[in-house]
């Protein structure tokens, strides 16, 4: 009986503290546009990054530059730490989790070197991106500053 309760909402907390900000404003067609997936970005103050969701570290790149959990529920959440760090082939990350992981919302997932970043001539901006949303149909999004592992977005 209790297999069949769906959730009705599930929160997705920042990974990082900082400043969240609206998709639409990160200087990156890509996330900008939603061609990935809906959501947020934060402008980050720390270097630590977590999980945004509990669930499985489905997808850590081997730049260590981006990262996916995947939701029980189906739902995916993308973490990408600045815009165009593919390039940095890795310079400035490094893993604190490894793929397969299972996690908590808020666990470390990547450390990131800011002001490396930064001096290398890449935005630190961090869109948090809802690639598959499972069965909610609605995002809620929130903005301003926010505490790691604060909820900055709620599926209904």
């Amino acid at each position: 009986m209790f297999g069949l309760f769906k959730a009705k909402k599930l929160e997705i907390a920042s990974p990082v503290t900082g400043e969240c900000i609206g998709l639409e404003s990160v200087n990156d067609e890509v996330f900008s546009q939603k061609m990935v997936g809906d959501g947020v970005a934060v402008i980050p103050e720390e270097g630590i990054f977590g999980a945004p969701i509990s669930g499985k570290l489905s997808k850590l790149f081997e730049t260590h530059h981006a990262y996916i959990v995947r939701h029980d529920s189906g739902v995916e959440v993308m973490v990408h730490i600045g815009l165009d760090t593919v390039d940095l082939k890795g310079d400035g990350f490094k893993a604190l989790a490894k793929e397969g992981d299972t996690l908590q919302a808020g666990d470390p997932v990547v450390e990131a070197d800011l002001e490396r970043i930064k001096s290398l001539g890449k935005e630190i901006v961090t869109p948090v991106i809802v690639s598959e949303t499972g069965s909610f149909k609605e995002i809620v999004k929130r903005g301003g500053s926010v505490a790691a592992a604060e909820t900055i977005m709620e599926l209904k």
